[in-house]
């Protein structure tokens, strides 16, 4: 794996990670006295935190270094349905902007619309 990969995954982990747990970048930096520049490169995969700063993390999420550090060997399947919505899910998260640029350009009713739709399905799949 190149360091640009490595970096990438510590970025997947540590999003995940953070929207499992609840926290948004404004959070972790305020949390942890570092500042929000720094913690968007870590997320972003433009940069590595040091080892020290992996420990921090680690102990603010009460996770082990392997869970940001490592690729997961399997996905969560309590999350998911399956793989393919799991992967896709996956997708959206790495690249964040998506779901937000699609809906920049929506009127306020569309919006509404979209909001009522994705309410249909989440209530449709928890029903059966």
């Amino acid at each position: 794996m190149t360091e640009m990969e490595y970096t990438k995954l510590v970025a997947r982990n540590l999003k995940r990670i953070a929207y499992e747990n609840g926290k948004t970048q404004a959070d972790i930096a305020r949390d942890l006295h570092i500042s929000k520049a720094t913690v968007s490169s870590w997320m972003t995969g433009t940069r590595l935190p040091r080892m020290d700063k992996i420990d921090l993390l680690c102990h603010y999420f009460n996770c082990k270094r392997s869970d940001i550090m490592e690729e997961r060997k399997e996905p969560d399947q309590g999350w998911y349905l399956d793989d393919d919505t799991a992967r896709l899910a996956q997708e959206s998260l790495e690249n964040e902007r998506i779901l937000l640029d699609a809906s920049r350009k929506l009127t306020p009713e569309n919006m509404k619309l979209l909001i009522r739709i994705a309410r249909t399905l989440e209530d449709t799949n928890r029903d059966g």
